[in-house]
């Protein structure tokens, strides 16, 4: 990522500004996202760049398809969106849930969320994995099954034929011939035929 905003290991993460004079992340607290790595206070955080810049390049979603949206940390590397309004909006807050959550940054392979690819993954020109009817059934359910798919391995964002549309459904990982649903366990459905 260019401005260097990624989530890389290492990251140093507490709970509070024990007087190193270093910022820290509070993971019970909403952090906003600065803008580029050279606006960034906390060690690792990721930026709003490197967001961005994840989602046009891993899918092809435009950078403007986020436009009105802020992003938030809150806890290490779990990133929210919320739709911005017209009143000024702090850069910390201390509240149970924001928003809704987009991306999980913490391990090596950043992973969209369910409900961010469901709001977002409409836009996405590359990696998106269609599946016909039996295979959006099996995937809602959560069943792991052998698929061919001749794009990227990875996070892919499973998409289904509905009313006339393809929707996005939900995020897979695709790795040796195989998807893995990631539904969930709360959000997996048993679908009649």
């Amino acid at each position: 990522m260019s401005d260097g905003g990624g989530a890389g290991g290492g990251s140093k993460r507490g709970n509070g500004s024990e007087g190193t004079g270093e910022a820290e992340n509070r993971p019970h607290r909403f952090d906003r996202l600065p803008a580029t790595a050279s606006e960034r206070t906390v060690p690792n955080r990721p930026t709003r760049a490197a967001v961005l810049e994840w989602f046009e390049e891993r899918f092809g979603i435009p950078p403007g398809t986020f436009e009105g949206y802020s992003f938030w940390e809150r806890g290490a590397g779990k990133i929210w969106c919320l739709a911005e309004v017209d009143t000024p909006e702090p850069d910390a807050v201390d509240v149970e849930a924001l928003g809704m959550t987009l991306l999980r940054t913490r391990q090596e392979h950043w992973k969209p969320t369910m409900a961010g690819v469901q709001k977002f993954g409409g836009h996405a020109t590359r990696n998106v994995l269609e599946l016909d009817d039996e295979r959006a059934r099996r995937f809602l359910a959560g069943e792991e099954q052998e698929v061919e798919w001749e794009g990227d391995w990875g996070y892919l964002i499973i998409a289904h034929e509905i009313a006339g549309g393809v929707e996005p459904l939900g995020v897979g990982l695709y790795t040796y011939g195989t998807l893995r649903s990631q539904v969930p366990k709360g959000r997996r459905r048993e679908l009649e035929k």
